[in-house]
C-alpha cells in the first residue's frame, strides 16, 4: 500500500513539473507574440502617422547632424590647435659669428628643460645659406650678393639662432630664465634683438581660445539641441496618444496590460531614433567628405575626423548614433506616455 502511494506520489510530482513547464513554455510564447506584436503595431503606427512621423524624424535627424557638426568641430579645432603648437618656436638670436660648438653647447641646456621638446641651431653662415635659399627668385638680390664684399657683409651682420620648440606654449617661464640668466647665454646673446617670446604671443592665446571654444561650445550646443529635439519628439507622441485616444480607451476596456498599450509608443519613437541616426551620419559624412580638400586647403587639421571615419570605424560611428537617436526617442516617448497616457 505504502509503495503504490510512494508511486502515485512520484506521478504527481512528475505531472506537476511538466505542468509547470508547459505554463513556462506559454508564458515564454506568449511573451514572444506580445513583444512582437508590440512590434507591429509599433511599425503600423509609425506608418498610419506618416507626416508626423517623418516630421518627428527630420527633426531628429537635424538635432543629430548638429551634434555630429559639433563633435566634428571639436575635434578638427583641437588637432589644429595641436598643429599649430606643434609650429610654434621661440627663436633666440646670438651674434654674428658664434662658433657652432657654443651653439651646441647653450643647445644641450636648453634641452634639458622639462618644457622644451625640441632645439635647432643654425650658426651665420647657415642663417645666410636659407637667406639665399628664400630670396632665391630676387634676381636683383641674388646679382648684388656675388659681391665678395656683400657677402662679407651679409655674414658678419647675420645672427646665429636657436629655435626652442615647447609642450606648452603658456609655461615659458623656464625657457625665458634660461636665456636671462645663464652666463653662457648672457654671453652670446645679441643685444640688438630680443627672443621672440612676445612675438608668438598672440598667436598662443588664439589657439587656446579655439581649443576652448571647440569644447565648451560643443557641449553648449549639443545639449541645448538635446533638449530641442527631446521637446519636438514629446509633442509628436503626445499628438499620436491624443489622435488615438479612443483606441487606447478599447483596449484598456478589453483589458489590455498597460505594457502593451504603451509599446507601439516607445517602437515608433525608437523606430524614428534608428532612421535619424542613419540619415544624420551619412549626411555628416558625406558633407565632410565633400569639404574634406578644402579644408585641408586652408591648413586645417581634418585627420583626427577622418581617422574617426575609416572603415573600421565608420560603423562604430553610425552603431553609437543610432543608439543616440534611440535614446532621444525612448526619453521623449516616455515623458509623454507618463504625462499624458492615463
Amino acid at each position: 500500500m505504502t509503495a503504490k502511494t510512494n508511486d502515485k506520489n512520484k506521478l504527481s510530482r512528475r505531472e506537476t513539473k511538466a505542468h509547470l513547464k508547459t505554463l513556462v513554455e506559454n508564458s515564454n510564447v506568449s511573451r514572444m507574440r506580445n513583444a512582437g506584436r508590440v512590434m507591429k503595431y509599433g511599425v503600423s503606427s509609425y506608418t498610419r502617422n506618416i507626416w508626423l512621423s517623418i516630421a518627428a524624424t527630420l527633426v531628429m535627424t537635424i538635432t543629430l547632424v548638429i551634434l555630429m557638426i559639433t563633435v566634428f568641430a571639436s575635434l578638427i579645432l583641437s588637432a589644429t590647435a595641436d598643429t599649430m603648437r606643434q609650429k610654434i618656436d621661440i627663436t633666440v638670436f646670438f651674434t654674428p659669428g658664434t662658433e657652432p660648438a657654443i651653439l651646441e653647447e647653450l643647445a644641450a641646456k636648453m634641452e634639458a628643460e622639462d618644457n622644451v621638446t625640441h632645439v635647432e641651431i643654425a650658426d651665420s653662415e647657415t642663417e645666410y645659406r636659407n637667406f639665399i635659399e628664400d630670396n632665391n627668385d630676387n634676381s636683383e638680390l641674388m646679382a648684388a650678393l656675388q659681391d665678395e664684399s656683400m657677402y662679407e657683409l651679409m655674414l658678419n651682420t647675420m645672427q646665429a639662432t636657436m629655435r626652442v620648440k615647447v609642450a606648452d606654449p603658456n609655461n615659458l617661464d623656464g625657457v625665458r630664465y634660461l636665456v636671462e640668466h645663464d652666463v653662457e647665454f648672457q654671453n652670446h646673446l645679441d643685444s640688438e634683438k630680443e627672443p621672440t617670446y612676445n612675438v608668438n604671443q598672440a598667436e598662443i592665446e588664439t589657439i587656446n581660445s579655439w581649443a576652448t571654444i571647440a569644447k565648451n561650445g560643443g557641449l553648449i550646443l549639443g545639449a541645448v539641441f538635446l533638449v530641442i529635439s527631446i521637446l519636438v519628439i514629446f509633442n509628436t507622441i503626445r499628438m499620436a496618444i491624443f489622435s488615438r485616444r479612443e483606441e487606447i480607451y478599447m483596449m484598456k476596456l478589453v483589458g489590455a496590460d498597460v505594457g502593451f498599450i504603451r509599446g507601439p509608443f516607445l517602437v515608433e519613437a525608437e523606430i524614428s531614433g534608428v532612421i535619424s541616426g542613419l540619415l544624420a551620419t551619412t549626411l555628416a559624412v558625406v558633407g565632410f567628405r565633400f569639404l574634406e580638400p578644402n579644408l585641408s586647403g586652408y591648413g586645417i587639421d581634418v585627420s583626427a575626423v577622418s581617422e574617426l571615419l575609416e572603415s573600421n570605424l565608420l560603423i562604430a560611428v553610425y552603431t553609437v548614433m543610432i543608439v543616440i537617436g534611440m535614446i532621444i526617442g525612448t526619453i521623449s516617448a516616455r515623458l509623454a506616455i507618463k504625462k499624458y497616457l492615463k
